[in-house]
């Protein structure tokens, strides 16, 4: 039987449990990759629902849908190419004003929008209750309330976005209107692109156009100038722009944003959103989160981490690496090279066995015993929530060598491995910050060299020199970075970011995250190590290595 389409997109605020429900939906399906001529990560996935096929792409997270940022441009043209039947907007139901900012932009970009409540545990557990029935008739649109990292609300999740694209559930997103003056403005300008600019209109919805162009919206605007009679609307934007700022006296896009939080303080907030006891004055994420973010304190205690991150590793992971070595190196190898050496000749059986073998078991028994282990202490640390606190307390330091506090965390990544530490250089948001990152990133031995340094070094000239190898290459990457910031073109740009409260970690979301990851080390790492060793073999099978070091 074939199975019905449906394509939808999640779209939300950074931190609101998105990525959570994304992997709720799709499991293990899900594929990342980039959006097409972009480096920001694209997340994709498919569930199957009953007869239903249900694919999902995970929209950047994003504050706004405005034109101020790579992620905030490829979720707004994603929206407005219409290619999903529903548009999930989650929205973290504690700061539930600062969410539906993004809600009412998505209405005026007329989507058909579901919004999907989480964090209902963290909102009740602050003392706030949500009258989620009167903020579906407020919105128009259904609103399910969910806990996503328990799986509570998934389902009817589900079955919601079903209805809405069956036609059982009728979308009627609410128009709000803005304060007199602006409104008049948006009117006016509203009719004089559905005069002038019609071939537009079955692009864009009229009303987002006019409100986009007050905006300063620099994208839409050059849309407009280079179409038919777009002149005579830019002329009289100007004009509706100059008279606003004159009776505000402040800039217009400031007026715009203070006009969409009045819409929700005024005509959604109040009705919706109670607060039925006030919240314990300090919580226990609170006393970490003034520890962990200590100007002083803080630093140690991040040492401290740090250091017993990577013991555990090289303990943990040397424990699995004997494990590994006694399965393939005592077990599987002598009998693999039984049969090997039983069908080929003497020097391929040797370059099949040593080399092809030899390089996949190395990788299996050297590298990953401490990627594995790294990459989920790591997941363990972001979804807690501890990595921000990282990125604010080494955010001084970064901006030395021309980055800002997340950059931090690619250069941790690099320390498991270069290839998933590369790609996560797409967090910077500016291409010359990811040029700087992508070569640093390189600079940082990965765990197959810290193997080395340790295995060798530590053991036959001591542990004290490992270390110091390791305070050597942090000193030439700081000098690297600090030359090469100096060399780029542009200045480094500020870090703001939000703080997200310490949570609990959920086990599948982090065991699913630390696959990602070393998946793409097996794919893109694995595979060269491989072939280097065939090829290292191959030499030495056919005495090439004195003819070599000759040239």
């Amino acid at each position: 039987m074939v199975k019905k389409r449906i394509n939808i997109a999640l779209a939300g605020q950074p931190n609101v449990g998105k990525s959570v429900i994304f992997n709720n939906l799709v499991g293990g399906s899900q594929i990342v990759g980039n959006w097409p001529g972009k480096t920001v990560e694209k997340a994709e996935g498919k569930l199957i629902y009953g007869n239903y096929e249900i694919n999902v792409i995970d929209l950047p997270g994003t504050y706004s849908l405005s034109s101020y940022s790579e992620e905030e441009i490829i979720a707004r043209e994603y929206i407005l190419s219409r290619e999903s039947d529903v548009i999930v907007n989650v929205v973290d139901a504690s700061v539930l004003e600062r969410n539906l900012y993004l809600t009412v932009q998505l209405f005026e970009l007329e989507a058909p929008v579901i919004v999907a409540l989480n964090l209902m545990d963290v909102a009740q557990s602050k003392g706030i209750r949500i009258d989620v029935d009167e903020l579906s008739r407020i919105l128009g649109v259904p609103v399910v309330p969910m806990v996503a990292v328990t799986g509570r609300g998934i389902d009817v999740l589900v079955k919601t976005i079903i209805d809405v694209v069956e036609g059982r559930v009728k979308l009627s997103p609410t128009q709000f209107k803005y304060g007199k003056e602006v409104e008049e403005k948006i009117s006016t300008l509203s009719e004089y692109i559905k005069r002038y600019l019609p071939q537009l209109c079955s692009k864009y919805p009229p009303r987002w156009l006019a409100i986009k162009l007050l905006e300063g919206d620099e994208n839409v605007l050059k849309i407009v100038e280079n179409s038919e009679n777009g002149k005579i609307i830019t002329l009289l934007v100007q004009e509706f722009v100059d008279e606003l700022e004159r009776i505000h006296g402040e800039n217009i896009s400031s007026i715009i944003s203070s006009e969409r939080y009045g819409i929700i303080g005024r005509d959604i907030l109040p009705k919706v959103q109670f607060i039925e006891r006030e919240p314990i004055s300090r919580t226990f994420s609170d006393k970490l989160n003034y520890w962990t973010t200590h100007p002083i304190l803080g630093y140690p205690i991040l040492i401290l981490v740090f250091l017993t991150i990577f013991y555990a590793i090289f303990t943990g992971g040397g424990l699995f690496e004997e494990v590994l070595s006694y399965i393939f190196d005592e077990n599987l190898m002598p009998w693999i090279s039984e049969i090997i050496s039983g069908i080929l000749p003497e020097t391929l059986s040797e370059i099949v066995i040593n080399g092809f073998f030899g390089g996949l078991i190395a990788t299996l028994t050297i590298s990953l015993p401490y990627i594995l282990p790294f990459y989920f202490i790591l997941s363990v640390l972001e979804d807690t929530g501890y990595m921000p606190r990282v990125a604010y307390l080494m955010d001084a330091f970064m901006h030395r060598i021309g980055l800002h506090g997340k950059a931090f965390l690619p250069l941790m990544l690099g320390y498991g491995c270069n290839v998933p530490a590369c790609l996560g250089c797409r967090v910077m948001e500016r291409d010359r910050e990811k040029l700087l990152l992508s070569f640093l990133v390189v600079l940082i031995p990965c765990s197959a060299r810290i193997v080395v340094i340790l295995g060798i070094v530590g053991e036959y000239i001591g542990f004290i020199y490992a270390l110091m190898l390791f305070l050597i290459n942090i000193i030439v990457i700081v000098l690297f970075g600090y030359a090469l910031n100096k060399l780029l073109p542009g200045c480094p740009v500020g870090l703001i970011m939000e703080m997200p409260d310490y949570r609990k970690p959920v086990l599948r979301a982090v065991l699913l995250k630390t696959w990602h990851r070393v998946k793409d080390f097996i794919y893109d790492a694995s595979p060269l190590i491989v072939a280097g060793s065939v090829i290292l073999e191959t030499i030495y099978q056919l005495n090439m290595f004195p003819l070599l070091s000759y040239y």
